[in-house]
This record gives structure tokens, C-alpha cells and sequence, in this order.
């Protein structure tokens, strides 16, 4: 692991606009310079940390703490609304599997889509769309139009793209939640194959999981870092903070 960032995140912050009546956009768009027609909904505030190349960084923390709203603006699907952000290299983002793709074209081509799109020339798209196709195991369905498929099978698709893009980042977003049990261990094993040289911040309700793979852990909690270190340090107190909640929860001693 070399001392040299790979991704860095400096005071970033992120508010969604939320309007209480469906014409209020409208509005905010004619009269935005004199009236403020929304609500701000801060869903990340103040987020700083560094992750080196080649470091492997696990996030959690509970739904709707502003995970995956930090993995999108690092991979540059949306834009932060404060704070300044940097990633090196080409980023493989396994994020939201399948969003991208088209339903009315087939899995082959919405793969060729989707390297080119993660920065593989043609030529590199050509020499490797049918290992892509191996990985993804969907046999004569990926001649098939997407609109056909299951989720666990637009997630082998997505998955098996991101595993041939020679990335340098890899960004994942509780990918192994998707699909069958077989399907999960191999993206595991990919995703330990990967960590030996390039860098990893990966999302997962898995704990054990993250503990084995990660060399630190960031725990988010309500849009800012409550933790950053150790991976074993770091999911005992979030294992416990939430097994604190429960019980208060529930009312239990």
C-alpha cells in the first residue's frame, strides 16, 4: 500500500431540494433569484477522509445514513453540494447494478455500452467481450434483450463489465446483495483478487466480510464520519451502537 491518495474527500457536503407541491420546481426555475421555493435535505455534511492507493476501506453505517450518496458523487453521477473531492486513476463504480442499461438492447450490447463507457477502446472491448460474457454466465440470454432478464442476472452483466475495465478504483454498492448465493462468492473472490493491487471502497452490510478485506472501516451516521480506523474496532462499536438501539427500541433491559 503506497502513501500516495488515491481518493480524497475535503468538507463534502450534499442537500437535496425538496419541493411540497408538484409546481414548485416550476417555480424555483422562474423566480429562483427572489424566492427560495424548497426545502434543503442534508444528506452528507462535512465528510473529510483520504483513502491511499491500494487501501482497501469499508463503509458503514444504517439505511439512509448517506453511503451511497458518497459513492455517487466519488464516481461523479451526482455533484456535491459543498467540499471538494478527488479519485485517481479509471474507476470501476459497481453501483446500483443495471441502472444504465437499455431494455430494448441485448446483454452483449449493453456490455459493449458499458465498457466503452468505463474507458476500454474498441479494440479492448473487442479482445475482451467474450470473457465479460464467461464471467457474467447467463449463456444464450446474453444474446437477449435486457427487458427479458431478472435482477440477479442484469447484476452478473453489470458485475462481469466492471471485472474486465483494467480499473484502478474500485467503488461497490451492496453488489453481493444481489443475485444468487454462487454468484455472490465469485464476486467476493474477484473483489479479493482485485484488493491485492488497486483500491477498494466498498459499501456492505456484511461485517465479516468488510473485517477480512478492509484495512480500515469509516462508519458514517447521519451524513457525517462517526469513526474512521481499525476494522475490528470500528464494526464492535457500530455492532454495539446498534444493538443499543434495539434494545431501546424495544424497550429491553
Amino acid at each position: 500500500m503506497s502513501s500516495e491518495p488515491s481518493i480524497r474527500c475535503s468538507g463534502v457536503g450534499k442537500a437535496f431540494q425538496l419541493y411540497a407541491h408538484q409546481n414548485d420546481q416550476l417555480k424555483q426555475v422562474l423566480f429562483g433569484l427572489w424566492k427560495k421555493f424548497y426545502k434543503e435535505k442534508w444528506v452528507l455534511n462535512d465528510v473529510n477522509f483520504t483513502v491511499n492507493k491500494g487501501e482497501r476501506v469499508g463503509i458503514v453505517g444504517r439505511n439512509g445514513a448517506g453511503k451511497t450518496t458518497l459513492l455517487q458523487i466519488l464516481c461523479g453521477i451526482t455533484f456535491p453540494t459543498r467540499g471538494e473531492f478527488t479519485v485517481g486513476g479509471r474507476i470501476a463504480p459497481i453501483l446500483a447494478l443495471g441502472s444504465g442499461f437499455d431494455g430494448l438492447l441485448t446483454g452483449r450490447e449493453n456490455a459493449r455500452i458499458g465498457a466503452a463507457i468505463l474507458g476500454l477502446s474498441r479494440k479492448e472491448v473487442d479482445e475482451r467481450i467474450e470473457d465479460i460474457a464467461a464471467f457474467a454466465e447467463i449463456g444464450s440470454f446474453f444474446e437477449q434483450p435486457m427487458r427479458t432478464y431478472s435482477m440477479g442476472m442484469i447484476a452478473r452483466v453489470a458485475f462481469a463489465i466492471c471485472a474486465h475495465a483494467d480499473a484502478d478504483v474500485l467503488i461497490v454498492d451492496e453488489a453481493l446483495s444481489v443475485g444468487d448465493e454462487l454468484f455472490q462468492r465469485k464476486c467476493e473472490r474477484y473483489i479479493a483478487e482485485f484488493s491485492r493491487n488497486g483500491t477498494i471502497l466498498m459499501v456492505s452490510h456484511d461485517l465479516n466480510f468488510l473485517q477480512n478485506l478492509c484495512d480500515r472501516v469509516l462508519w458514517l451516521e447521519n451524513g457525517v464520519v462517526r469513526e474512521i480506523g481499525e476494522p475490528a474496532r470500528i464494526i464492535a462499536d457500530y455492532r454495539a451502537a446498534m444493538i443499543a438501539e434495539e434494545n431501546q427500541a424495544t424497550g429491553a433491559a
